[in-house]
């Protein structure tokens, strides 16, 4: 007997943490699960000098956050099933390989524009390039979108 896998990635941003809340509450209504996975890297450098952490440090970090994101999701839905895993590697390639075999991906928006994504790329976007399963993502709500100049500008004449 199977059931519906959702897998969600998790930063211990706000985005990651609605993302969570999403899946649990589909997860809840289809009577499924949900993997909540937080991918981790280190490579030794935090801006530009070198970092004073240690990979396990860093680990550790991921896995508090996790943990935290995971506990208030449950405590939202405490009928479904949240397992949580924190993995070594880049979001997107961790994210759609623990999804293979998934119903589905959830992932939130961060709500950045195009040229945020041209320089530093996107991980959804690059989940919805390899993904073998559908890839469902949060958006920002409305209220939180930042406002850009010419929005502002248009406001004040109103």
């Amino acid at each position: 007997m199977s059931t519906y896998r959702i897998v969600v990635g998790v930063d211990g941003s706000k985005d990651g943490d609605r993302a969570l809340e999403w899946a649990a509450r589909e997860a809840e209504r289809r009577g499924g699960t949900v993997q909540a996975i937080a991918a981790w890297t280190w490579d030794g450098i935090e801006g530009a000098v070198v970092a004073k952490t240690h990979p396990s440090e860093e680990r550790a970090r991921a896995e508090q956050s996790l943990a935290h994101s995971v506990t208030a999701a449950q405590e939202l839905y405490p009928n479904v099933t949240i397992a949580s895993e924190t993995v070594e590697g880049g979001p997107a390639q961790v994210l759609t390989r623990a999804a293979e075999d998934a119903d589905m991906l959830v992932l939130g928006s961060h709500g950045h524009g195009r040229l945020y994504h041209a320089v530093l790329g996107s991980v959804a976007h690059e989940c919805i390039r390899y993904a073998t399963c559908p890839v469902l993502i949060v958006p920002v709500p409305h209220a939180e979108r930042v406002r850009k100049p010419a929005d502002v500008q248009a406001a004040a004449r109103v």
